[in-house]
Formats: C-alpha cells, structure tokens, sequence
C-alpha cells in the first residue's frame, strides 16, 4: 500500500531524532526512495534553564539521514510554535479550560508552519505517527493502527483535510515491538532510545512549571462541592483539571476536582475513592473538525483523552450545529477544553474531533 502511495511522488520526512521517524525512513529507503528529511525545531531558546533535548535529538536524527545517503535540513518553527502553539494553551489554562497543546502542534506545526516553509514543494509528508490511511469512494480517511496503545490518531484528529491528503504513515501497520525490532535488525542509532514523554517541546520540564512562568500564580479557595466547606487553597486553577486526584496535598482525602469556577476563582473537590461527580455520560461538544467530509453516524466511538480504550456512545446533533454525546456508560474526568475524538462502532476510521463545552 505504502508503495503504491509514494509511486513517483515528492516525499519529506520529518526526523525527531527518535526510533519511530527513523523506522520511517528506512522503509522509504528499502523501497528505493531517497526522500529530504527535516527537522523541526521547536524548543525554547533557553535550552539549558528547559532541559531540552534539542541538541541530542538533531544528532540522532543527523545520523540516521547520513546511514540513509539522505541530506537533512534544520526547520526553524520555533517562533511559530510559541507564538501559535503556546497561546493557544495559555488562553485555554486560563480561562479554565484543558487544552492539549499537542493535537494543535501537529496541525499548526508538523502539518502547518512547516508546510508553509518547505513542505509546498513536497507531494507527501511522512511522520512517525502511529496512525493509517485508507481511500474508499475517492475519500482519504484517517485509520486506527492496530497497536492500541501506541495509536495516535486521537493526535491527528484536528488537523486540515488538505493536511490528511499529503500525510503518509510508513510504520502506522506496525505494532511498536516491531518497529523495534527493526530498529535493532537494522542497526538503528537510537534503535534502544526511549520514547519521549508528555508535551514534545517541554524535555523534562514538568508542565505546571511552564505555565507558571507564563501566568503565574492567581491564589483562591478550594470548596468541598457537596457542603460548601472550604478545606484550603490553590495557587491558581490553571495548575488543576477536571478529574485530578493526585497532587491536591489535602488530608482527610483522597479528593478528586470536579469544577472550576473561572469567574469566582474557585476550585471545587469531592471527597472519596469513586465519588460520582468525578464522572459524566452526557456532554456536549463544539465546532466538530471534520477530517474527511462526511455525515457523522448515530452509532460511534470516542475517547477523550490518549487511551488504548475506546467507548461506545450514541450521538445526537443538536440545531446549533453541535452535538450531544450520550456514553453508554459514565466517564471520569470529563473537562470543557478537552477534545472529543469521535470514531466509526469499530474505532477504525477518526472522523474528526470536537471540543468539550460543558
């Protein structure tokens, strides 16, 4: 399938410096292919205060396009990524809200920014992702891949339907154990090198550390939802999110957030191991992103957050053009912000994603 996708097409690859991407590469290689690789800078100038792996992750990448006779070329998107990426999260912290910065990265970013710097001249772009595509009735539509656990759709479920139509996935049929086992059969530099974690800019820095820098602190009352008892503080609301336990330092506990009130600046909490409030079956969502244009079934599956599981629902639209999402059972830690990711009864095809407006 790949190698008739890439039949007498211009192809970049995007190189990060891990084991996935330069999977990647070596399959366009063992197919003849001699594609440009690029890769993307994003990291924050103040590398050493960040603990950032830039400069590791250029190297990995370098090598693995010399291995491959492939030229490399450093992508500067780093004032792009700040100016688009990191607003689009603080706004959403802010007004109280659970972004994932993310979902916009690979639209704004892989797909976007770089697009508009070099990628034109490309007719494909290939990732790392884990994550398929399939054509039926002259439509590309965006597939599960058959690992549960490393399948990135739900990351891909914002971007542009122009950019599905230039995305290519070369290891998204392979479960992550095999995509090791090449890396090792063919000598791949990073072939034991372990998969990033959490936001791709932010290295080891922990994530509230990143938005302190940018909003600070904004103290306020912390109130047990079913009493209207105060039981202490926080430090701003944007430090928590809907369905948090860990982390809220109050005995008596454990105590899971269940509400944040913006305009009061108040954090609401239950108390106990399952409490009720902490789950919601029905929700609504807002300005569904199509990635293939088509109708939305009644019958789905979604997930609201980067899970190996996914939950049946039935789905209702509503005259404003938004939609009602009725679960068939009850989900922790639903919060406005969060995108919806909305799939066939058989979670193969991603339809698109929608944001969580409670």
């Amino acid at each position: 399938m790949i190698t008739e996708e890439i039949k007498d097409k211009r192809v970049a690859v995007l190189l990060s410096g891990g084991v996935d991407s330069s999977v990647v590469l070596y399959e366009l290689a063992n197919r003849g292919l001699s594609p440009d690789c690029f890769y993307i800078n994003i990291g924050p100038e103040e590398e050493e205060q960040w603990d950032c792996t830039a400069e590791e992750d250029l190297e990995m990448a370098t090598a693995v396009a010399q291995k491959y006779g492939c030229r490399l070329e450093v992508v500067d998107c780093h004032r792009e990524y700040w100016d688009q990426v990191t607003r689009y999260t603080m706004e959403k912290v802010k007004a109280g809200l659970t972004p994932n910065p993310d979902v916009m990265c690979n639209r704004l970013i892989k797909f976007g920014a770089f697009h508009e710097k070099r990628g034109h001249a490309y007719d494909l772009i290939a990732t790392g992702h884990y994550a398929q595509t399939e054509w039926s009735e002259g439509k590309k539509w965006l597939t599960t891949s058959p690992d549960p656990v490393k399948d990135q759709t739900d990351f891909l479920a914002q971007i542009e339907p122009w950019q599905l139509a230039k995305a290519l996935f070369p290891i998204g049929h392979y479960q992550k154990g095999e995509v090791r086992m090449v890396a090792e059969r063919e000598h791949l530099v990073n072939a034991r090198r372990r998969d990033s974690q959490g936001i791709c800019f932010l290295g080891k820095v922990n994530y509230n550390d990143y938005i302190r820098r940018y909003l600070g602190e904004n103290p306020g009352d912390v109130i047990e939802w079913e009493t209207g008892r105060r039981i202490g503080g926080h430090r701003g609301l944007w430090f928590h999110t809907i369905g948090q336990r860990k982390g809220l330092g109050f005995g008596g506990g454990p105590w899971f957030v269940v509400k944040k009130d913006v305009e009061q600046n108040i954090l609401y909490v239950s108390n106990g191991y399952d409490p009720e409030t902490a789950y919601k079956q029905h929700f609504p969502i807002r300005a569904f992103h199509f990635l293939t244009p088509t109708e939305l079934p009644e019958n789905i599956t979604f997930k609201i957050r980067h899970t190996p599981d996914f939950t049946s629902a039935k789905l209702e639209k509503l005259p404003d053009n938004t939609f009602m999402v009725h679960s068939e059972k009850p989900i922790h830690g639903v919060a406005p912000g969060q995108f919806c990711v909305v799939y066939d009864q058989d979670h193969h095809r991603c339809f698109g994603s929608g944001e969580i407006s409670i």
